[in-house]
């Protein structure tokens, strides 16, 4: 059987996430710690109390999804026997989860992830003023549809530098676009016409994995410049190229392409289960990912790892290392 570990991205987050890992392994509290003393900021107790809006903030959030993932793997490993870099095939994560994904297979250190993470987060919301930019869902298109929709929409000529691209595609027929507010307003009129289930504006503060993105993309250019990346192991399945990459420099690359690029999450998976993978197994906070993986994956199992329950749940299902 091979496996591949996923990591989820921004919008799984909640209050509370993590809190009963720290309460119950001391592997997971370890993680916290190193995260919070690498911020200079009592980030796990924010993750742990909140409050919400604070939590939610772009420059908050995409370090504690990080630190609540490597919380819940560093217990799965000292709990289960189960070793990411011996018994996975493959890694990938849901943009910012890229960065989990890396450090689990020990490309990156926790520490550089934090604040390479609080500081794409930084860079990402003020690369547009709030209220110019907008993200979107649209349900039931197909991929191809939805990018055909973006791009007339963004070429109304009434809509003077207009942005519309596709940010997100799930799979399962969601695609996420992004871009001006007034181009994703009508891309999603468009999208109705079209025959979409649905289209629903999303509860964000930036317009991401779009060309609005392209000074934060600069911004992470000059941050990875210096960071040290060593060779994944297992290798990981990037955003940008929806296959493994293992080069420490094609990752670099990756992870600045991803800022303003397409996460090509159904490609990924459809790729790793091309290789031969069976079972997606979620890291970290709620079950987004699971969910797309049992729609892009026909066969394939997919479970998740957030909680003690969860952990319990794996070594019961698997009593001898995989």
């Amino acid at each position: 059987m091979k496996t591949a570990l996923v990591f989820p991205g921004q919008g799984s987050q909640a209050v509370g996430m993590g809190k009963a890992l720290a309460e119950a392994f001391p592997a997971a509290r370890e993680i916290f710690r190193r995260v919070d003393d690498a911020l200079s900021q009592n980030l796990s107790a924010l993750m742990f109390e909140g409050p919400e809006a604070e939590l939610t903030l772009t420059a908050n959030a995409q370090p504690a999804l990080m630190a609540t993932s490597m919380a819940a793997l560093a217990a799965l490993e000292a709990e289960t026997g189960f070793s990411a870099a011996r018994d996975a095939a493959f890694v990938a994560g849901h943009s910012l989860g890229e960065y989990s994904a890396l450090c689990a297979a020990g490309s990156l250190t926790v520490e550089d992830a934090a604040r390479l993470l609080r500081l794409r987060g930084d860079a990402m919301q003020k690369a547009v003023p709030v209220g110019e930019g907008a993200m979107a869902a649209l349900l039931g298109l197909d991929f191809g549809a939805a990018v055909k929709i973006a791009t007339e929409a963004a070429s109304n000529l009434y809509l003077e530098g207009a942005i519309c691209q596709a940010a997100n595609d799930n799979g399962g027929g969601q695609v996420v676009i992004s871009g001006t507010k007034a181009a994703v307003e009508r891309a999603m009129e468009l999208a109705k016409l079209a025959g979409a289930k649905r289209a629903l504006l999303l509860p964000v503060s930036a317009p991401f994995h779009c060309a609005l993105m392209q000074p934060a993309a600069e911004a992470m250019r000059e941050a990875l410049k210096t960071a040290t990346i060593l060779p994944p192991r297992p290798p990981l399945v990037a955003n940008v190229k929806a296959e493994a990459v293992d080069d420490p420099e094609a990752i670099r690359e990756g992870l600045v392409a991803q800022v303003t690029g397409t996460v090509r999450w159904r490609e990924s998976v459809a790729w790793m289960a091309g290789q031969g993978v069976t079972r997606f197994v979620e890291i970290g906070a709620g079950k987004v990912l699971a969910g797309l993986v049992k729609r892009i994956a026909e066969g394939a199992t997919a479970a998740s790892i957030g909680t003690p329950a969860d952990i319990a749940a794996f070594a019961a299902a698997n009593p001898a290392k995989i």
